[in-house]
């Protein structure tokens, strides 16, 4: 039974309050229909005893019939009557009361189905994957536990909806106790997602299991401990190189030599020059991720980068005019960027080009607006031997290499295009790789235009 507080305004300025009992809606319908019940029995009256008592009259005046006085005629009537009417009339015994714990299970069910449904509408807008437990049975399930577990679950033993041990253990033992703190499964949905399962015991024995996606920050804790051991890797081997060779000097009789002595230096000094790009590789993607969420205000004309980078590598480099090809449209729409950082990128894609493009083979810089007007396109194209597509997903990777032993005896720190990537991103652009296999690679780089105007950039495009 639960009070109600009803206030009501009375002639007085002031409210009043009484108390009134109400009854609970499930206890309501419940002594309902037991009333209803007990009032039905009360007014309907047996078939059988409406056919005794008819026999009863009608057995009376025949029987009354054949006596000789009206006095002896008048009794049997009266008693044959009184029999009948009492036959219909007399007391029945009242229907029995319903058993308290019946009603109570009763009132439990209906409260359980009520609650259940409160539940359902509860969790089905939660993005993660969580169940209500029963018994070991699954009871109700979200949209996202039914995505990532299968449509079939409601109503299966959760040992199946969930096949790991780990979970398995812990949702079919009833008396387990429950607090809260997660539990990692690993190959739930999938061999590669790692999952954080949490089990909190609600009322009525229901029990609550929440599934937590951790995949992608296993897989940065992943990639960071990587980042560290190939790091520690690539320094590693050339400072045991310089330690080598210093030791080989130490010797009288090679440090006289000065062929060999000239050799050593040469191997020590290359060794050295390629730590430092290491390093330098490291720091400048360092100051790039921290500046990543720093949008460039500068503009920046793209074409005086272009033809800087390409008079670096035919001034320095010893690279002929014929090996660098540029195409430039008539109107170069400028780009909000950093110029030190643009700079960059096209002198890492021109030194990867050259060096997995096939000797005396040209590089293509191509740089252009999109169809939209709203990007500005540069990609520089190799004729090498091209990438499988396999190695194309993983290129950005830090320290990834298609061809270890080649890339390390070419220079490469392996950081090259994951600071071209980082650097697209931090503009607003993004970087995409095209490879045939034996035709070449073009690496492309997306860039927002600083003022869009589409159709004002024309096709035409001057050749340098």
């Amino acid at each position: 039974m639960q009070i109600v507080n009803i206030a009501y305004r009375s002639r007085q300025p002031h409210c009043q309050f009484r108390n009134i009992p109400v009854a609970d809606p499930a206890t309501y319908r419940l002594n309902g229909r037991h009333d209803k019940a007990r009032i039905d029995q009360m007014t309907s009256v047996s078939p059988l005893r409406l056919l005794v008592a008819l026999t009863l009259i009608v057995g009376g005046g025949i029987l009354a019939g054949q006596l000789p006085q009206s006095s002896q005629q008048f009794i049997v009537v009266i008693v044959t009557g009184t029999i009948a009417l009492f036959t219909v009339l007399q007391d029945r015994p009242a229907p029995p009361l319903p058993d308290p714990s019946a009603l109570e299970r009763q009132t439990r069910r209906i409260l359980y189905q009520g609650r259940s449904e409160a539940y359902q509408d509860i969790i089905d807008p939660i993005t993660d994957p969580i169940m209500l437990i029963r018994n070991a049975k699954v009871a109700a399930a979200n949209p996202a536990a039914a995505q990532v577990l299968g449509d079939h679950i409601v109503g299966e033993d959760v040992r199946i909806a969930i096949r790991h041990p780990a979970a398995a253990d812990r949702l079919a033992n009833p008396d387990a106790k429950h607090t809260g703190e997660p539990i990692l499964l690993v190959g739930v949905g999938s061999t590669d997602q790692r999952w954080e399962l949490r089990i909190h015991t609600l009322q009525d024995g229901l029990k609550l299991v929440q599934l937590s996606d951790r995949s992608s920050r296993y897989a940065a804790e992943r990639m960071r401990t990587d980042f560290v051991a190939n790091a520690s890797h690539e320094l590693r081997t050339p400072l045991a190189a310089i330690k080598g060779f210093i030791e080989t000097l130490e010797d009288p009789k090679a440090g006289k030599d000065d062929a060999t002595r000239a050799r050593f230096l040469k191997i020590m000094y290359d060794e050295a020059d390629r730590m430092q790009r290491l390093i330098e590789d490291l720091m400048s993607l360092s100051r790039i991720e921290a500046e990543k969420f720093e949008l460039p205000s500068d503009e920046i004309d793209l074409s005086e980068l272009v033809g800087e980078a390409r008079d670096f590598y035919i001034n320095s480099r010893g690279k002929k005019e014929s090996d660098i090809v540029v195409h430039l449209p008539a109107n170069m729409p400028m780009i909000h960027g950093d110029r030190a950082q643009l700079s960059q990128v096209i002198n890492n894609l021109l030194s990867n080009a050259f060096k997995y493009g096939k000797k005396g083979t040209p590089v293509t810089i191509n740089v252009a607006p999109n169809k939209s007007g709203t990007m500005l396109y540069l990609a520089i194209s190799d004729q090498g031997d091209g990438i499988a597509p396999e190695h194309i997903p993983r290129l950005t990777e830090r320290f990834y290499r298609v061809d270890k032993g080649r890339s390390k005896s070419i220079g490469g720190t392996g950081l090259g295009l994951a600071i071209v990537k980082h650097i697209s991103e931090r503009h607003g652009g993004r970087m995409e790789i095209s490879s045939e296999v034996g035709r070449g690679t073009t690496v492309s780089v997306l860039l927002p235009i600083a003022s869009p105007n589409p159709g004002a950039y024309h096709p035409e495009r001057s050749e340098v």
